[in-house]
């Protein structure tokens, strides 16, 4: 089976950087039975293409863990799995692309995070009807072609498989992972064993654009095998880090904000945006929230970062991908959290380099913790609501008295803007555990408060989708301690 990357334009020549691929060399890698071979067919200024070729042994393939079980014996020898692209393929595009997976590139690193022009060419898909179902929604063009297979061969009979072509600006990272999720869920099954760590692999190449995808339950439950358990615990993840309310107004469902000409919309229609013919896929507000906290984060002159209340670590994740961010701890409560965390970071595959800049500790906001202290930055990312009010000034002693870091990042949902999730009655909480939910006035006083209290000054920004009456989803404060830049 093979596939294929095509960079197009003036920043062609990083990809072999991005990949981490020499150009004039032939890459080639073999595992329980299978050779996987990257090499570069186009070097030109304004066009690159890196292949990956994977070849299997059928004879291995039935021999090994999670050989089929129920085709006749011909069957197990005759059939599509050697070249028609599955899960396979997507195990050989993670392990030969590690680093890219990761975001990691010192020679470009000016084009690790933007969108580039990118092209992934198939040949052999499985002849599945869902490749524009669940491609289209990330903003994919797609097109494809329907490649019979010999009818005289019982084994095939009148089966296809499909040649596709795919192309999006998109950063490269979140292609990769795009892919090695969903390749599985088109073939709709694996060749390896799926227990509860899938799960965790799962939401650690999916987090960020699965909980928001309009086939999102289709694609957990073949990414999972159809194992209720698994599939159950990857949707409470999802919704858990969306943090939105459904239509009964229960916390963690997609919905989509009744604003605007998308309310109302159902399917589909309700995760895209834009004009007519130019639509593109709704960004969950859990990332936005991120996106939006890194940004500020790279505006501040900080290098040392502590995420309190770190939680499965999506913001650790992409702080990890920034090399000005020289030492990233990550604080939670909870020791299983914690354990999630690495898992999801993927702590034990993680370059030596990378993960000497990360430091998971057990931490609590309402004491004080040495280790915490003397940061450029501490974030509080969707936390203090989580604390009943009278917990608040022991938070505001840990952090602002003597963890005490140049500056801190505080997110919390604005209430005012909760009129826009239809669902949620009057004054409910978008959360079951949510112990306020605050006005901006509210939100401010308190800020305002605390910023005069301990010698910080403090500014306000919104994350996520403006309404002119109710502002922002989110309400950022950014606390900068007197006397620092």
């Amino acid at each position: 089976m093979y596939l294929s990357i095509t960079l197009t334009g003036t920043h062609a020549s990083g990809l072999n950087h991005l990949l981490h691929k020499h150009p004039d060399r032939v890459h080639r890698r073999e595992k329980n039975g299978s050779t996987a071979t990257v090499f570069t067919p186009v070097f030109e200024p304004d066009r690159v293409t890196v292949g990956l070729l994977l070849e299997i042994d059928p004879i291995a393939l039935v021999r090994g863990r999670g050989a089929a079980r129920d085709s006749f014996t011909l069957g197990q020898y005759v059939n599509d799995r050697p070249y028609a692209a599955n899960s396979l393929l997507a195990v050989a595009l993670r392990q030969s692309f590690s680093t890219a997976f990761a975001g990691n590139s010192t020679a470009r690193a000016d084009i690790v995070d933007i969108p580039l022009p990118l092209r992934f060419e198939i040949p052999a898909l499985p002849g599945d009807s869902l490749i524009r179902e669940l491609f289209e929604p990330l903003g994919w063009r797609v097109s494809e072609t329907e490649v019979p297979l010999d009818p005289e061969i019982p084994a095939w009979g009148e089966a296809a498989v499909r040649r596709v072509v795919l192309e999006q600006d998109i950063v490269l990272a979140r292609a990769l992972s795009q892919f090695y999720v969903l390749l599985p869920v088109l073939d709709g099954a694996k060749h390896y064993w799926v227990d509860q760590s899938e799960t965790q692999t799962l939401l650690r190449h999916g987090g960020d654009w699965l909980a928001s995808h309009p086939r999102r339950e289709l694609i957990l439950r073949r990414a999972l095998i159809h194992q209720g358990e698994y599939v159950d615990e990857a949707t409470a993840a999802l919704d858990g880090a969306a943090d939105a309310p459904d239509a009964q107004g229960t916390p963690g469902a997609q919905a989509t904000p009744a604003t605007g000409s998308a309310a109302g919309a159902t399917g589909s229609a309700a995760n895209m945006t834009g004009s007519a013919g130019s639509a593109t896929p709704r960004i969950s507000l859990a990332r936005e929230r991120r996106d939006g906290i890194l940004a500020r984060l790279r505006e501040l002159p900080v290098s040392t970062v502590v995420d309190m209340g770190c939680g499965q670590g999506a913001l650790l994740n992409v702080l990890l991908r920034d090399a000005r961010f020289t030492r990233v701890i990550g604080a939670d409560v909870s020791p299983s959290v914690l354990a999630q965390a690495e898992r999801a970071l993927g702590l034990d595959r993680m370059p030596e380099t990378q993960r000497a800049r990360l430091e998971l500790v057990q931490s609590s906001l309402t004491y004080r913790d040495d280790r915490l202290a003397g940061a450029d930055a501490m974030v509080l990312m969707e936390v203090i609501e989580h604390l009943d009010t009278e917990r608040l000034p022991r938070l505001e002693l840990a952090v602002f008295t003597h963890a005490r870091p140049a500056h801190v990042l505080v997110s919390t949902p604005n209430a005012e803007y909760n009129v826009h999730y239809p669902g949620l009655a009057p004054g409910a909480f978008r959360h079951t555990d949510h112990r306020f939910e605050w006005t901006r006035a509210e939100f401010a006083n308190w800020a305002e408060r605390v910023a005069a209290e301990h010698g910080y000054r403090v500014s306000y920004s919104g994350l996520g989708p403006e309404e002119p009456a109710t502002g922002a989803p989110t309400q950022l404060a950014t606390f900068t301690r007197e006397g620092s830049a």
